[in-house]
């Protein structure tokens, strides 16, 4: 037993001489100790066993830290070709050379270690590179979304960590790339966007800040950690808004436009002086621009087409008190034609009516000013068609005048002396003598073109609001009852003087005419210091045998006396013949030549 203790084939040499000295030393204190074979031999069994005990944990432990290695290695190595992998590494291979078998677990181990230290280095450095391409992705894919939130690029490479080679780090750098090229596209759009809107804004005269703030805020003020907003929403937005600023600049250049229309009408018509235009010559020089080339700040403000709509108004009033002016006057002016041709004008458009409805507002003073011109204008084409008629009637009525002063004159027992103008008296009686004696051959021709024309207009022919027709007819009636009245009194005078006759025969005297008091009747002619008097065209009053009757020029209210009279013939008696003057002389005879008419028919 010895022998197989002492000669273990493992042990070195120096190992095994000190276990024999120790078995030698061991024997000898048994020996000394007097321990028996039997003794000696169970201790030895013991100490065997002991020994062989000892080598087997020994090899156990050893076994034990053999399979640790070798599963050391193998995780090792797969660890390696997991990463050679996931780095897209091909040299996956190096470790499989030769000396690979011969060399121990150990010396694998050390020759693994560093190689998976490298990789992991390396798989880090991937990995955050990685990461900070996946965080700018995402980053610029939530800009564009429009998503705030950011995710972790980290953790989401933990679930692509299978795949960190170099191609796919590629790929997501150009995916990156891609995008930025996009996001700087966006931004420029952006960019141009909000400076369209700060230009529509400057022009319309708006809050840009607001403007933009309502789009997004981040398109005005980005705070830190904020970035601008350049999703397809907010450039929908921004495009949306310049939209909505274009149509309102739209509007509003447009309502400039017809408002600044106004006012330059306004200003030639109310003849503005070059200095007041000045003053707005900022403004109205916006509309020798396009709608699109207008950019001066505050160009189209509501300020601004409030100033300009102020100014409209203002001269609006001072046109519609001018208008007001204007249109009194052209009423008075188609008053007076109407006037002057005896025409009632037109009631709706009198001066008071006029008047209330410009001030009321019911009507525009324009429309009632060319209301008031189209009656001027009617009036006037009535008065040219008139003409032949007024001026027979002017003829007329001149007529009837000298028929009031030739009586007259010949109940002047004064007419034939010899004083100064007494020739000029004689010969405007002469003349009134043949005038009287064409008045019933021109009243009845104007009858008849009176007649004429009411056919051709289909119309009355009205003098002062009376048919002439009327009047004339009254005339005449009026005419024959003057001549049967001098008639009667030229048959008076004939039984007077033969009362006179048979009384001077019987009282064998003459009876001498009583002497008349001066002939003091304004008459239409003057005495003079001689007796003598001199004639005048009009009289200021008409005989009793004849009606009131001048020049419808110049005594036109006498004339409207005339024929108001006539409107009353109707209803009353025709009393327009005197009674027998006092010391009446006889009457002159009316039977003169007779000229042609001095008016042409």
């Amino acid at each position: 037993m010895m022998l197989a203790f002492a000669s273990p084939s493992c042990c070195s040499v120096h190992t095994s001489s000190t276990c024999h000295s120790l078995l030698r030393e061991l024997e000898q204190i048994w020996k000394d100790i007097g321990e028996t074979e039997a003794d000696k031999n169970r201790m030895l069994s013991e100490l065997e066993r002991e020994c062989l005990e000892v080598y087997r944990r020994k090899v156990e432990e050893a076994a034990n830290t053999k399979a640790c290695l070798h599963q050391s290695v193998a995780t090792k190595e797969a660890e390696v070709a997991t990463l050679m992998a996931a780095l897209g590494e091909l040299n996956i291979n190096s470790l499989k050379q030769p000396e690979k078998k011969s060399a121990s677990l150990k010396e694998q181990l050390a020759l693994v270690t560093p190689l998976i230290d490298d990789l992991r280095v390396k798989k880090d450095e991937r990995v955050k590179q990685f990461a900070d391409v996946k965080t700018q992705i995402d980053k610029i894919t939530s800009e564009i979304s429009g998503y705030s939130n950011i995710i972790n690029a980290v953790s989401s490479l933990n679930l692509e960590d299978h795949d960190l080679s170099l191609r796919n780090l590629s790929e997501y750098k150009s995916h990156l790339r891609a995008l930025q090229k996009e996001k700087s596209e966006r931004i420029q759009k952006v960019v141009d966007c909000v400076n369209e809107v700060h230009s529509l804004c400057g022009v319309l005269g708006l809050d840009f800040g607001k403007t933009v703030s309502d789009v997004h805020p981040s398109l005005h003020e980005t705070s830190l950690g904020q970035s601008t907003n350049i999703s397809v929403s907010a450039l929908e937005s921004l495009e949306q808004a310049i939209f909505r600023l274009k149509t309102e600049r739209k509007v509003r250049y447009q309502k400039l436009k017809d408002v600044t229309g106004l006012l330059f009408e306004l200003w030639t018509l109310m003849d503005t002086t070059r200095e007041e235009k000045s003053k707005l010559s900022r403004i109205t020089c916006v509309l020798r621009l396009s709608e699109a080339e207008v950019t001066e700040p505050g160009a189209l403000s509501l300020e601004v087409i409030q100033q300009i709509s102020t100014e409209v108004e203002r001269l609006t009033k001072l046109k519609a008190s001018r208008m007001k002016e204007l249109v009194i006057k052209r009423r008075a002016e188609l008053e007076d034609i109407c006037y002057k041709n005896h025409i009632d004008p037109d009631p709706s458009t009198s001066a008071d009516k006029s008047s209330a409805m410009i001030d009321s507002g019911l009507v525009d003073p324009c429309e009632l000013l060319e209301n008031i011109e189209a009656q001027i204008n009617k009036a006037k084409d009535e008065a040219l068609s008139r003409k032949d008629i007024m001026d027979k009637i002017d003829w007329w009525l001149f007529a009837c005048e000298e028929e009031n002063w030739l009586e007259d004159y010949n109940q002047d027992y004064r007419r034939y002396s010899g004083g100064r103008g007494a020739h000029i008296n004689l010969k405007r009686a002469e003349q009134a003598r043949i005038k009287v004696t064409k008045i019933p051959v021109v009243v009845n021709a104007l009858i008849n073109k009176t007649l004429a024309w009411e056919d051709e207009k289909q119309k009355l022919f009205l003098y002062d609001g009376v048919r002439l027709v009327s009047i004339l007819e009254d005339y005449k009636v009026v005419r024959q009852q003057k001549e049967e009245s001098k008639k009667r009194a030229r048959d008076q005078k004939k039984l007077h003087n033969m009362l006179l006759a048979e009384k001077e025969s019987a009282y064998g005297s003459k009876l001498s005419p009583r002497r008349r008091s001066s002939f003091r009747k304004s008459n239409g002619y003057h005495a003079n210091g001689h007796g003598s008097v001199t004639p005048s065209p009009h009289r200021s009053s008409m005989s009793c045998a004849t009606p009131e009757l001048l020049t419808p020029r110049s005594n036109s209210v006498r004339h409207n006396g005339y024929f108001k009279e006539m409107t009353r013939l109707s209803t009353g008696p025709l009393n327009f013949v005197a009674m027998a003057k006092e010391d009446t002389v006889s009457f002159s005879s009316i039977s003169g030549s007779d000229p042609e008419s001095p008016l042409q028919a």
